[in-house]
């Protein structure tokens, strides 16, 4: 079996009062979820949670701490990926895709969100992003 590791980020802001996640749309497939790439070699799972949002998004963003969900899936037979997501505070660059990979993204309200996501990992990490923010503040 292959284990292939990725790290990425629930991203979100606080919109006049609304709390908005950002999803993104990939070119292959066509699913909506967050974004998160492979781990490259030396980097820890912060390390390559806070690149992949940037390559992907361009916005810089702080990671919450305490936070830490892991998602494991077969993408192909005999492959099992992990998934490490983070919550990330926008810190108000301006979203841009990256083009290569992504087909477009999108700021929307939350509970939006958990409708637009594809996967049922992806609605359950909705749901744990509210949990938290709720719990320990928006910052």
């Amino acid at each position: 079996m292959k284990r292939e590791k990725s790290c990425g980020a629930v991203v979100y802001r606080y919109n006049n009062d609304v709390l908005e996640v950002l999803l993104i749309r990939h070119r292959f497939g066509g699913h909506w979820s967050f974004p998160k790439g492979h781990v490259e070699e030396g980097e820890n799972e912060f390390q390559t949670a806070l690149r992949e949002v940037k390559e992907e998004t361009n916005l810089s963003i702080r990671l919450r701490e305490g936070f830490r969900e892991s998602v494991e899936y077969f993408p192909k037979p005999y492959i099992k990926k992990q998934v490490v997501y983070f919550l990330g505070l926008s810190l108000g660059d301006t979203a841009k895709r990256q083009e290569e990979e992504i087909s477009e993204l999108r700021w929307v309200p939350i509970d939006d969100a958990e409708r637009m996501v594809s996967f049922a990992n992806d609605k359950n990490l909705i749901s744990r992003s509210r949990e938290y923010l709720k719990a320990n503040g928006p910052e």
